[in-house]
């Protein structure tokens, strides 16, 4: 008879190399939902080769190895790698790994298609086996390296990637958008059982407008100049013009009228997430330069170090936040009202995992890789700085190029595009919403 400890390493091995549920080994942790501990694992792996891809753009990181890491040159020879292991690192390197990262997740979204529960074979496999998925995603990432006519494959791939990468873009801003009405649906009911729930919303209605206008009159201070910048000062106006249209819209008597929960929140939510996009387009755009004093100035920057390391830290660090985000706020919504009565699985000192889809999946299985698919392509695409890949370095990523600048200014466009259509659809489906 084994101990609670063996039995726990087994059940561990059997996580890995067979069907079951993945789960810790500490009998402390609480109990996991199957559906969480399998998504859990996969942007594990997602955020694996994410990682993989960052390091293999950074120079800094290259020179770093070739200088701790011994015997990095007869490395290198051995895996005919090239001079430096130049073939493992660049853009090039990372079109490859992403290109067998999103191989491996298409795969299973086909493989996955029409599965309606966890008991057949096919969602055996998406909930478990996860050392010979590792295995198998490993070696797709290396399988990119031996691709036939790699130049071809790369000007193809590039094409690819933009498409997913467009593709992955909308179904975030489709979320952000989704987000910002459940916010204010979800406020909205609580005003009939407390009315301090008013008083919530208008406050913070005021604060995310404020920071939306304070946004907007930074930008005009340190993005605009009297001789130059022209395109900036274009946009500032145009976007900042649409974020005060749609809020007008959102409370409009026609809107409210097929669309009560409709209101000022909303509005709200998006104008600071299109002026996030405004200033991250702007940031990202290549630096003008005008003539004064007999000397080039350049104009239009971030006011504070030159502009380029503190745009890009504050930059990143908010878009960061915002993908976390949206990345809760989607499980979020796959755990609303779920039962609690699942089926456990009684382990021996390792953590239990309630069996929550024998009834049918909480999430689509196809969707859900589908999307991890086109998340692949935007990783590569961003990671590469787009289409301007030849000179792209991960230290280098938002010193400014057109293509990031006119994807992120799209951008701003798609999201007011699509909060107003939320906005206007009950009005031509009427009935629809009605039921």
């Amino acid at each position: 008879m084994c101990s609670a400890h063996s039995c726990a390493v087994f059940l561990q091995l059997a996580c890995c190399c067979g069907s079951a549920a993945c789960s810790l080994c500490c009998g402390c942790c609480p109990k996991i939902k199957q559906s969480t501990s399998t998504r859990f694992m996969y942007t594990l792996f997602f955020m694996l080769v994410t990682v993989t891809c960052v390091i293999m753009m950074s120079p800094t990181v290259e020179k770093a190895m070739q200088e701790h890491i011994p015997f990095y040159t007869e490395l290198c020879n051995k895996l005919n790698a090239g001079e430096n292991c130049s073939t493992l690192v660049g853009y090039s390197a990372v079109y490859k790994v992403c290109f067998g990262m999103a191989c491996f997740f298409f795969l299973f979204s086909v493989f996955t298609i029409r599965v309606q529960t966890s008991m057949g074979c096919r969602a055996a496999v998406h909930n478990g086996f996860w050392f010979f998925k590792f295995v198998a995603l490993l070696a797709c990432c290396a399988g990119g390296f031996f691709l036939p006519n790699q130049e071809t494959f790369l000007e193809v791939w590039r094409y690819v990637g933009a498409a997913g990468g467009f593709l992955f873009i909308i179904i975030q801003l489709m979320l952000l958008v989704q987000f910002a009405h459940r916010w204010n649906q979800n406020w909205s009911s609580g005003v009939k059982y407390n009315k301090t729930w008013y008083a919530a919303l208008a406050l913070v209605t005021l604060v995310l407008f404020s920071m939306a206008v304070g946004a907007l009159v930074f930008m005009i201070r340190f993005y605009t100049d009297p001789e130059a910048c022209f395109l900036n000062k274009l946009f500032l106006g145009v976007n900042g013009g649409l974020c005060f249209v749609v809020s007008l819209l959102a409370i409009s008597p026609c809107i409210q009228t097929f669309q009560p929960t409709s209101g000022l929140l909303q509005s709200a939510i998006i104008s600071v997430y299109v002026m996030y996009l405004t200033f991250s387009a702007l940031a990202s755009k290549p630096a003008e330069m005008v003539e004064r004093n007999g000397e080039n100035v350049t104009v239009c920057v971030f006011p504070y170090n030159s502009g380029e390391q503190s745009e890009s830290n504050i930059v990143t660090g908010i878009g960061t936040a915002i993908m976390f985000g949206c990345i809760l706020y989607s499980w979020y919504e796959y755990f609303l009202s779920f039962p609690e009565d699942y089926d456990d699985e009684k382990t021996a000192g390792g953590q239990n995992v309630k069996y929550d889809e024998k009834e049918g999946t909480i999430y689509s299985y196809c969707y859900f890789h589908f999307v991890f698919f086109l998340g692949s392509l935007y990783v590569m695409m961003t990671v590469t700085n787009w289409f301007h890949y030849e000179n792209a370095k991960i230290e280098r990523l938002l010193e400014g190029s057109w293509s990031v600048f006119w994807i992120k200014m799209a951008s701003c466009w798609v999201c007011l595009l699509l909060y107003t259509w939320t906005l206007l659809v009950p009005m031509f489906f009427p009935k629809r919403f009605q039921a």
